[in-house]
């Protein structure tokens, strides 16, 4: 260890100069789930059951609809990206919520993992990032069935990829910071509460303008209204400034909701 490494150590704090440690929280879960890999991978049939059930089967009865910028666009080309911000936001908010709340309150997983040199904000880090690799998994498996069914015109539907991850990690941190709070199964109902009314009034099916302007606000103040619009506007290349206001509340609630995890998961383990 060089001088240089040490000074660093006793000048920063542990969480700048230890978060490599999360690494291994990476590992343990890969470990875990190696043999589990049928429940990683069906994550991935719920929004492909959404996509033929809504996009492909309703979209046969509704035919063409006005999509971003005007431009007339099939149903399912339309419902698709939402539906991929949804399964992006399912999977980081079940992920950080049920998982982390056994391993935190009945498993006592990570009691465990802290007599190692793995931290509390090593532990938030790891946890938030496994829920993003699952997410990716289940993105890249989406999109490239979107792909095959000609349900992504533009060249820039490749970035809705990247754009599902920060939706996911937007998603994930929250949850995870959340889940610091609950004390019973019980709790997990206002998950629900939360996730389906998100899941249904987020310009997820139809456009924004179908609502009435008074409502229109509370709209988008939706999380998953930012995402759907996200990777509606890269899917189908209508981009405009606007997108950059999508990222920009992405990933501060991205910011916000991995602090209080991290510092909510320290008090909780310190304690």
């Amino acid at each position: 260890m060089t001088g240089a490494t040490v000074a660093a150590r006793r000048v920063l704090p542990p969480a700048l100069t230890a978060r490599r440690r999360a690494r291994y929280l990476l590992e343990r879960n890969v470990l875990v789930y190696r043999r589990s890999w049928v429940i990683v991978v069906s994550g991935f049939f719920e929004p492909l059951f959404y996509l033929f059930g809504v996009g492909v089967g309703i979209g046969r009865l509704v035919g063409d609809v006005t999509g971003p910028g005007g431009q007339p666009v099939a149903y399912a080309a339309y419902v698709a990206p939402a539906l991929l911000a949804a399964s992006a936001m399912n999977g980081a908010v079940y992920e950080s919520t049920l998982n982390i709340f056994f391993k935190l309150r009945y498993a006592k997983v990570y009691d465990a993992i802290l007599a190692t040199p793995v931290g509390p904000r090593d532990i938030a880090v790891g946890e938030i990032v496994w829920c993003q690799l699952r997410g990716l998994l289940y993105a890249t498996g989406f999109l490239a069935v979107m792909v095959a069914l000609g349900l992504v015109p533009s060249p820039l539907g490749v970035l809705a990829l990247p754009g599902a991850v920060l939706i996911g990690f937007a998603f994930g941190g929250v949850g995870m910071a959340a889940t610091t709070w609950m004390r019973s199964w019980q709790d997990f109902d206002l998950v629900q509460l939360v996730t389906l009314p998100l899941f249904l009034f987020s310009a997820t099916f139809f456009p924004l303008e179908v609502y009435p302007a008074a409502l229109r606000p509370f709209v988008q103040l939706s999380p998953l209204y930012h995402g759907v619009a996200m990777l509606r506007s890269l899917t189908l290349g209508t981009v405009d400034a606007a997108l950059l206001g999508h990222v920009a509340f992405l990933v501060a609630m991205a910011v916000v909701g991995g602090v209080v995890a991290g510092r909510r998961v320290e008090h909780l383990l310190r304690t």
